[in-house]
């Protein structure tokens, strides 16, 4: 094992796949309402970073029938609480059981496998992104469809299911707003509530921790040249950690050509793999991260999954190793330390996965980022701008390319 700033050991990797990548999804605002004296549009969620202020909730503000308005401007209405749920993206599996509401769960992408029991529901992934067929034979009361599952949706719809299509969540607040939401359509209005209180305490924690030392110069790479840059949830992890995402001037998850990424030269780099094995290759290994071997390694699913527990634990880990490195200074730490702050991610399991695993996306990858989610969850109608089309070094085939595989991790949230 390499000497190295890596601290918080990722855990619950299951397979390489990008969990989140988010894009800008187009559609109306969700709004939601009931019948009768509790109708109204439902409450916004406090931001984030604030202790507990998610709104109270009610049985009678969390009964049936619902009406909510999704992001393709369709009114989904259910007349009753829906007791079998079908998810096409994993992060969207990941808040139904952060709420509690697994037993009701009765389809799954692939990559939601590394929750607990999800291996027992059915499959419903295809190549790329879903199988109506699949979908269809759970036989759901709800479908939920977070952002890149688009292409999905209408499908789904014309064979009579009841399906609700998110947005794309690229910060703290847009996850609280999608977390609440699906309270309200399985009827946890409560667990919804209690898990974005938890959620934002985790991020005020991190930020108080992290207030007093200097933030290092970080930077999320996806293999391939791709990175995590501004307006994605991966973006806003980094900054509520405790680092300042080199990236920041791009958007979404452009590819970046080997002079920009030097010219970037993180002091930090986040990977998903125990090993690193990304620092030993150009450019990364000449970089300040590369020739100082500083990293930290994450979860690869709590990063890439816009959920309420992707926010806690990889905020958590991230803040931690950030004061870690401060107080450590030049010394160097063991990837397998787990002392102190080192215990930042506080579930078991086996890190796995290699970081140039973007090159691997073509497999995967539903929300874009939540490594695919919510793997990446990530809107498939990225712009060329996001991509390697404005980057230093690339022209129209490689912004083209960059396209595609953009719109592939997607698939991953």
């Amino acid at each position: 094992m390499r000497d190295s700033f890596a601290i918080a050991m990722a855990v619950l990797v299951t397979t390489a796949l990008l969990g989140g990548v988010a894009g800008t999804a187009a559609g109306a605002q969700p709004t939601i309402s009931t019948d009768g004296p509790t109708a109204g549009a439902h409450p916004a969620v406090g931001a984030a970073g604030a202790s507990g202020t998610a709104p109270a909730q009610t049985d009678d503000a969390c009964g049936f029938p619902v009406n909510a308005t999704d992001a393709t401007g369709e009114t989904v209405t259910l007349e009753e609480r829906p007791e079998r749920i079908t998810t096409l993206n994993p992060s969207a599996a990941q808040t139904l059981w952060e709420l509690g509401v697994q037993d009701r769960v009765v389809g799954v992408s692939q990559f939601a496998f590394y929750l607990d029991g999800a291996e027992e529901r059915a499959n419903v992934s295809a190549e790329f992104g879903a199988s109506v067929e699949r979908v269809v034979d759970t036989d759901p009361d709800l479908v939920l469809a977070p952002n890149s599952s688009a292409a999905d949706v209408e499908p789904l719809r014309e064979q009579g299911l009841t399906v609700y299509h998110f947005e794309a969540a690229t910060s703290v607040e847009d996850i609280a707003e999608k977390t609440e939401t699906i309270g309200r359509l399985v009827g946890a209005c409560d667990a919804a509530a209690e898990a974005n209180a938890e959620m934002n305490d985790a991020v005020a924690a991190a930020e108080e921790r992290t207030a007093d030392v200097d933030r290092p110069a970080a930077l999320y790479p996806l293999g391939g040249g791709y990175v995590a840059a501004n307006d994605t949830f991966i973006d806003a992890i980094m900054n509520a950690g405790g680092t300042a995402n080199v990236a920041s001037e791009y958007e979404a998850y452009p590819q970046l050509s080997d002079e920009v990424i030097l010219e970037t030269d993180p002091e930090l780099l986040l990977v998903t793999d125990a090993e690193a094995a990304i620092l030993d290759s150009e450019p990364y290994a000449s970089t300040t991260a590369g020739t100082e071997d500083s990293y930290v390694v994450m979860n690869e699913n709590y990063l890439n999954q816009p959920a309420p527990r992707s926010v806690i634990e990889s905020t958590t880990t991230l803040s931690n190793a950030v004061v870690e490195i401060q107080a450590d200074g030049s010394e160097s730490t063991d990837g397998n330390s787990t002392d102190g702050s080192a215990d930042g991610d506080s579930s078991d399991g086996d890190s796995s996965g290699d970081d140039d695993s973007a090159d691997d996306s073509s497999t995967d990858g539903e929300d874009g980022n939540e490594s695919d989610e919510d793997g990446n969850e990530s809107d498939e109608d990225e712009s060329a701008g996001d991509t390697g089309a404005e980057s230093p070094g690339f022209g129209v085939v490689a912004a083209a390319l960059a396209l595609l595989a953009t719109g592939l991790l997607a698939r991953r949230d």
